[in-house]
């Protein structure tokens, strides 16, 4: 059964986006639907993602990173938009929201049909040549790995997947990288590692639509992100800021929660599902 706390917060933020339009932005927690694990969010293991410092420090490390990745991708690749994907794409295709910008690298935002999209850390189906700049397709380079290194991933069945593609491995010996066919360059999947900057250009589309928001009739929508990183809590900050109403959807606490009275401690598919008008119910 709900909860009449979470309810009523529920019911408060639908109230207040019931006749604005909104600048959504995502979070890792808009993907647990799809079977994609966070990394902060209520019973979470503590993680440590490999730093683009680490990546660029040696052969061994990129080594440790792609023979995890790799098995990561296999499974990242299947999974599917969830209710509250497909719910956000519908409320585009309303006129409902003018962007979308989402901190993860899955990719499901744009499968579910979702079009005005700022991928502010990349995304995994992207790779790029660190010398030369050329980007590439992960699947091409999924192929490349498979044949470079034959039973790799029928050996690691069990491995336990990471919310970016990376997977619980520590024995990586033996793995064989490739690197880029134009070149001979460095191969990296086109997303921003922890210690690199977004983009600048990313970075300005994203603080332009939340500088344009009339607080009057509009507002920002956070979805299933802590905001502990700054690079989704800056636009949060400046939101408030400018008196632009803040909404934040998230199971457990965010970096945000004293910039708004409007916080709902609930899953984002079903949130989601109740504000495009969808047969949902406030569970939380």
């Amino acid at each position: 059964m709900s909860s009449p706390v979470v309810a009523d917060a529920a019911t408060e933020a639908l109230a207040v986006l019931a006749d604005r339009t909104y600048v959504v932005l995502t979070g890792a927690g808009m993907s647990t639907d799809s079977g994609i694990p966070d990394y902060r969010g209520p019973g979470s293991p503590q993680r440590r993602p490999m730093t683009y410092s680490e990546f660029v420090s040696g052969a061994e490390a990129r080594q440790r990173y792609w023979a995890r990745s790799h098995l990561g991708w296999s499974r990242m690749r299947r999974a599917e938009p969830n209710p509250g994907h497909r719910a956000v794409a519908a409320l585009e295709a309303a006129g409902m929201v003018p962007l979308l910008i989402t901190q993860n690298v899955d990719g499901l935002h744009e499968a579910a049909g979702s079009r005005a999209v700022c991928a502010l850390h990349g995304r995994i189906a992207d790779v790029v040549c660190l010398s030369c700049r050329e980007q590439t397709s992960r699947a091409a380079l999924h192929a490349r790995l498979g044949a470079l290194n034959p039973g790799w991933e029928s050996r690691h069945r069990d491995v336990e997947v990471r919310p970016d593609g990376d997977v619980d491995l520590d024995d990586t010996a033996g793995f064989v990288v490739p690197d880029c066919l134009g070149c001979g360059g460095v191969l990296k999947p086109d997303v921003v590692f922890f210690g690199e900057n977004v983009p600048k250009p990313r970075v300005e589309r994203c603080y332009a639509a939340v500088d344009a928001l009339d607080p009057s009739t509009q507002a920002l929508l956070v979805l299933g992100s802590s905001l502990t990183v700054m690079s989704g809590f800056r636009f949060a900050r400046r939101a408030a800021r400018l008196g632009v109403p803040l909404v934040i959807v998230n199971r457990g606490a965010t970096r945000a929660d004293d910039l708004t009275p409007y916080r709902v401690d609930m899953g984002c598919s079903e949130f989601l599902t109740e504000l495009s008008g969808g047969a949902g119910a406030l569970t939380p």
